[in-house]
């Protein structure tokens, strides 16, 4: 049932819905296929086998099999590869975005008008003391607030009941036992 070039429709997992083709039987119960789904082993409990069988070669390359699903009219989308990145790319990246960052917060702020200067005449000079002195009034003071520190509870101590003192045997009062037992 599930020959080389069988077209079917995946109805299990997250490629459900989408049509393949089998590529390769591997046994009774696998199956690998291709198309708009994953190329992947596959279990045939999970394909749903439509009339159109295809004549393709065992083991077709994906490139292929979107050949032979675009002469039947099936569209597959094309998955971009992604390439890993080394370390100094990424570094080279991250510069770029802060460059082009930069760029755009220069753009975005607003250009200051220059207004014409008023000419003032120079004051004579203050004595440093004198500006050492308003540089503390200027400040506003910062008040300090104490936190109140709690004070320990007291917590009634609980006396331990005393046990009963075991009744002390002596020698003398074991042979007196012993006598009597006979």
């Amino acid at each position: 049932m599930f020959e080389i070039g069988r077209l079917c429709v995946k109805i299990a997992g997250r490629d459900a819905g989408l049509k393949c083709i089998v590529v390769e039987v591997i046994d009774s119960n696998y199956v690998l296929i291709d198309g708009q789904t994953r190329r992947r082993k596959c279990n045939v409990k999970h394909l749903e086998p439509l009339d159109k069988v295809l004549k393709v070669k065992k083991g077709l390359a994906h490139e292929d099999v979107v050949k032979e699903l675009k002469k039947q009219g099936i569209e597959v989308k094309e998955k971009i590869k992604r390439s890993k990145r080394t370390k100094e790319a990424k570094t080279e990246e991250k510069a770029e975005i802060k460059k082009e960052i930069t760029k755009k917060q220069k753009t975005l702020k607003p250009k200051k008008q220059k207004r014409p200067e008023k000419k003032k005449e120079k004051t004579p000079a203050k004595p440093k003391k004198a500006e050492k002195k308003a540089k503390p009034e200027s400040k506003p003071k910062k008040t300090v607030v104490k936190k109140a520190e709690a004070k320990p509870k007291k917590t009634p101590v609980k006396k331990a009941k005393a046990k009963p003192k075991a009744k002390k045997t002596t020698k003398a009062s074991k042979t007196k036992v012993k006598t009597k037992k006979k």
